[in-house]
């Protein structure tokens, strides 16, 4: 056992009860806890100093960009927001006048087709009663030549029946009195 022990003491170099690990060194902890102290009082004054109120100056001022950006983009919002609202009465009062153009442009084109109908139809009316009044004319001739085909014709079928012929003033009254009981 004694060959195993010394292979150990080669191996690590150390010899029992020679020096340890200095942390672990109880007899160091008080001289390590003062070092500590110190240490970590000299960066926490030089931090809180020196880079604690730059950081948080830093945050100060995001803060206040974050702040001042939010106040913009809400304004923005409200702008748009008013500007959306004119744009949507721009529109509304577009549609309402073009409405408002087409109405009067179909009543212009009404009252021009009204206004031609009028006239076309006074211009047939006058055309209806020229050819009404020809036809009046052409009817009251034909009736004159009807009455003295009549004449004529009934002259012939007298004589035809009795052998002579009539008188003209018979015939013209027997004619006109069967003209009037047709009638």
């Amino acid at each position: 056992m004694a060959n195993a022990t010394e292979n150990t003491k080669a191996e690590t170099g150390h010899e029992p009860g020679h020096m340890a690990f200095p942390p672990f060194d109880t007899a160091t902890f008080p001289s390590q806890l003062l070092w500590f102290a110190l240490i970590f009082g000299g960066m926490y004054y030089y931090l809180s100093k020196r880079y604690l109120p730059a950081v948080g100056k830093l945050i100060d001022t995001r803060k206040a960009r974050i702040a001042k950006d939010i106040d913009e983009a809400t304004a923005l919002h409200t702008q748009a927001q008013a500007a959306g609202a004119e744009q949507d009465k721009a529109i509304a009062k577009a549609r309402a006048d073009g409405q408002a153009t087409a109405q009067a442009a179909r009543d212009k084109i009404a009252a021009e087709t009204e206004a031609r109908r009028q006239a076309l139809e006074a211009d047939l009316n006058a055309k209806l009663a020229v050819a009404e009044a020809r036809i009046g004319a052409n009817r009251t001739a034909a009736m004159a030549n009807v009455a003295s085909i009549a004449e004529g014709a009934t002259g012939a079928i007298v004589e035809r029946l009795i052998g002579r012929m009539p008188d003209a003033a018979s015939v013209q009254k027997a004619v006109k009195a069967a003209a009037n009981a047709g009638a």
